[in-house]
């Protein structure tokens, strides 16, 4: 069995970034019952040189958008950088989702000898094949700040189990 590049990317990226959303619901129910004010969990981090959970959740937002948008050879959509309550960091997270969800697999599947060239928000640049980028680089960044925005949560207090990282698995 063949497992494609847009399987690779756009169904473990949707789904994940779905998981994400739910995340954030529990934040803010959290918050809301505990009565604290949710920028709490917002600027909470695991060590003082890690990224905040906002940062993580747009970390997770942008090696999903930006892998997709550089394999289908497209334009990802422009983030704020203003600093986002539960709601905005919430519709990011379906922007994502969105572009994401709208790649087609002929946009993606012959993408995995295509060189493409990330570019790090210093302004460097690295160059790879694209399943290199997505296997390598993408899947294992979206995935690192995917699971630190949960441990911040988890850390935090939020009531959270595996389940509601894995998310309902498709069938």
């Amino acid at each position: 069995m063949t497992i494609s590049m847009h399987q690779s990317s756009v169904g473990v990226f949707t789904h994940f970034l779905g998981s994400l959303s739910d995340l954030l619901d529990h934040a803010a129910a959290h918050a809301e019952v505990r009565k604290i004010d949710p920028a709490i969990l917002l600027n909470a981090r695991l060590y003082p040189n890690m990224y905040n959970f906002t940062r993580q959740v747009g970390e997770t937002n942008r090696h999903a958008v930006l892998a997709c948008a550089l394999l289908a050879g497209i334009d990802p959509p422009v983030f704020s950088e203003t600093e986002p309550d539960i709601p905005e960091l919430k519709a990011r997270v379906a922007i994502a989702r969105d572009f994401v969800g709208s790649i087609q697999p002929a946009q993606i599947n012959g993408a995995g000898e295509k060189e493409v060239v990330f570019t790090f928000r210093n302004g460097s640049t690295r160059k790879f094949t694209g399943q290199s980028l997505l296997l390598t680089f993408s899947v294992p960044q979206f995935f690192f700040h995917l699971t630190t925005a949960y441990d911040i949560l988890r850390h935090c207090g939020v009531e959270l189990a595996k389940k509601n990282f894995l998310g309902t698995p498709n069938s």
